[in-house]
C-alpha cells in the first residue's frame, strides 16, 4: 500500500513539474487546492500533500501559511526553443532555416528565401524618403514612438483597406515593430500555454517557430488550392477545440494558393459556431493582379484580426507592421505593446514608409514588380519542368512556387547537398506540422534566376525519368 501511495505521489509530482516547464504554471502562480488537485488527477487528498510538501523541499515551489503553495521564482527553467529530438533533421526545422537564411554570406544564393532581392525593392523612393526625413521635426529622428504609432499613416492605412473591403478606422489599427512583434503581440494578449492554435500545413514556418515560444499546441488544417480544407478544419474545431487559427488568404505561403470565396465563408461560419479568433497575415496583398476575398471584410473585424507589414513590398530594413481589430481588443494590445516594446514603431520607419505610400511611386513600383514576377514565374516553371519537378498549382501572382521533386526525391536530402555548394533551398517538411511535404520545395522565383543555382539543382536531382 505505501508503496502504491509512493507511486502516486510522484505521478502527481511528475504532472506539476510537467506544467511549470511548460509554464502553464508561471513564476508565483498559486497552486490548485489540494482537493482541486486530488480531484482532477483523482488520487487522495494526503497524496497531493505529501507532493507538494516534497516539491517545496525541492524549491520548486513555497508554501504560504494559510494561502497554499505557489510555484517558487526560480522555477522556471530557460526557454530553450531547440528541438527535443536530437535525431531530428535540422534542415526541417524553422529555426535552423531562418538563421540560415538570415545569416548567409553574400558568396550564398538563395532560392528558398522569402524576400525580394535588393534591385527589386523601390531603392530611389526609399532614398528619396530619407532625404524628406533628414529636413524632419527632430522630434521624428529623436523621440519615442506614439503607443499606437504614426497617425498619419493609420489614417492611410485605414484608406487603402476600405478599397479591400475592409472598413475601419484609424482608432482600430494598432502599428507595430513588424509584422512578426504583430504576431507575437496577439498571440501574448488571446494564448496561455498549452492553448490549441490551427494553422495550414503547409503553412508558413515561422508562424510554427513563434507558436513554440508561446508554448501552444500546434494542429495543422490541409491546405488546398482554394484554402483550408473545411471537413478537416471542422473536424479540428470539434476535436481540439483552438483558441487561434492563423493564416494567408492572399497568395498563401508557401504554395502560392488563393482563399475562393465559398471556403471563406465556411471558414467564417465554423469559427462563429465555435468562438474561435481568425489572425489573418495579408503581408502578401500588394502582390496580387487583382484583390481576393479577405476574412477580415466578410467579417468586418468581429473575430478575425488582420495583420501585416511592408517588409516584402519596401524594406526588410525599415520595418513596420500593423494590427487591425476591434478597438477594444486594441485597447489591449496597446498596453502589451507599452510593456514590451514602450511605446509604437520606430517614428522613423513609420515616416518613411507613410512618405514612399503616400505618393504615386508605390503604386508604379508594385505595378512593375507583378509584371516583372509574372517573367519571372514563367522562366523558373520552366526551369523546374525541365529538371522534372511538378508545381502543386499555378499562383495567380507573388514569388512562391511549391513544387514535387521527382521519383521520390526527399526535398531535405536536396536541400542538405544543395547547401554543400552554397545554395540554400526551402525543404517542404519545414512548412508542415504534420511532416507530409518530404517530396517538395518552395522556389522564390525572384531569387531563382542565378544560373549556378541550375547547374547545382541539375546535379543534385539529376536528370528526370
Amino acid at each position: 500500500m505505501a508503496k502504491h501511495m509512493g507511486l502516486k505521489t510522484n505521478e502527481v509530482m511528475h504532472a506539476i513539474r510537467a506544467r511549470v516547464a511548460s509554464r502553464a504554471f508561471a513564476a508565483g502562480d498559486r497552486l490548485p487546492s489540494i482537493r482541486t488537485m486530488a480531484a482532477t488527477l483523482q488520487v487522495s487528498p494526503s497524496t497531493v500533500v505529501e507532493a507538494y510538501d516534497r516539491l517545496a523541499a525541492e524549491g520548486l515551489v513555497r508554501a504560504r501559511r494559510g494561502s497554499g503553495f505557489y510555484v517558487a521564482s526560480s522555477a522556471l527553467p530557460p526557454l530553450a526553443l531547440a528541438e527535443d529530438d536530437p535525431k531530428r533533421d535540422r534542415t526541417v526545422d524553422p529555426f535552423w532555416v531562418s538563421r540560415q537564411s538570415l545569416d548567409a554570406s553574400s558568396s550564398v544564393l538563395k532560392p528558398g528565401c522569402g524576400w525580394l532581392p535588393a534591385d527589386w525593392m523601390p531603392g530611389d523612393a526609399l532614398r528619396r524618403a530619407f532625404r524628406a526625413l533628414a529636413r524632419s521635426n527632430e522630434s521624428v529622428l529623436t523621440d519615442y514612438g506614439g503607443t499606437r504609432g504614426s497617425p498619419g499613416l493609420r489614417r492611410l492605412l485605414s484608406t487603402r483597406f476600405a478599397e479591400d473591403g475592409v472598413n475601419l478606422s484609424p482608432d482600430q489599427l494598432l502599428l507595430t515593430g513588424s509584422g512578426t512583434q504583430a504576431i507575437d503581440l496577439v498571440c501574448r494578449f488571446l494564448l496561455r500555454p498549452g492553448d490549441t492554435v490551427l494553422v495550414d500545413d503547409p503553412c508558413y514556418f515561422n508562424f510554427r517557430a513563434l507558436l513554440r515560444v508561446h508554448k501552444a499546441n500546434v494542429v495543422g488544417v490541409p491546405y488546398t488550392s482554394t484554402g483550408p480544407d473545411v471537413a478537416c478544419f471542422e473536424a479540428a474545431l470539434v476535436a481540439e477545440k483552438p483558441r487561434l487559427y492563423i493564416t494567408n488568404s492572399a497568395l498563401h505561403n508557401p504554395t502560392g494558393a488563393t482563399l475562393s470565396p465559398q471556403i471563406a465563408y465556411q471558414v467564417l461560419k465554423a469559427a462563429a459556431m465555435n468562438d474561435l479568433i481568425i489572425v489573418e497575415d495579408d503581408i502578401f496583398a500588394d502582390f496580387e493582379p487583382e484583390p481576393s476575398p479577405r476574412l477580415a471584410a466578410l467579417d468586418g473585424l468581429n473575430r478575425v484580426i488582420r495583420i501585416g507589414s511592408f517588409s516584402k513590398t519596401l524594406s526588410a530594413s525599415a520595418r513596420c507592421g500593423y494590427i487591425a481589430a476591434r478597438r477594444d481588443w486594441i485597447d489591449e494590445l496597446i498596453d502589451l505593446q507599452v510593456a514590451i516594446n514602450f511605446g509604437g514603431p520606430s517614428p522613423v520607419a513609420a515616416e518613411l514608409v507613410t512618405h514612399v505610400l503616400s505618393r504615386g511611386h508605390y503604386r508604379k513600383h508594385m505595378e512593375g514588380t507583378r509584371l516583372r514576377l509574372v517573367r519571372a514565374r514563367r522562366e523558373v516553371a520552366g526551369k523546374l519542368a525541365d529538371l522534372g519537378l511538378e508545381l502543386w498549382l499555378t499562383p495567380r501572382g507573388g514569388f512562391y512556387l511549391w513544387c514535387r521533386l521527382p521519383n521520390g526525391l526527399k526535398a531535405a536530402d536536396v536541400a542538405r547537398a544543395a547547401l554543400e555548394e552554397d545554395i540554400l533551398l526551402a525543404p517542404g517538411n519545414v512548412f508542415s506540422v504534420s511532416e507530409t511535404a518530404s517530396e517538395f520545395l518552395r522556389f522564390n522565383v525572384a531569387q531563382s534566376r542565378h544560373p549556378r543555382i541550375w547547374q547545382v539543382m541539375r546535379r543534385v536531382v539529376g536528370s528526370p525519368g
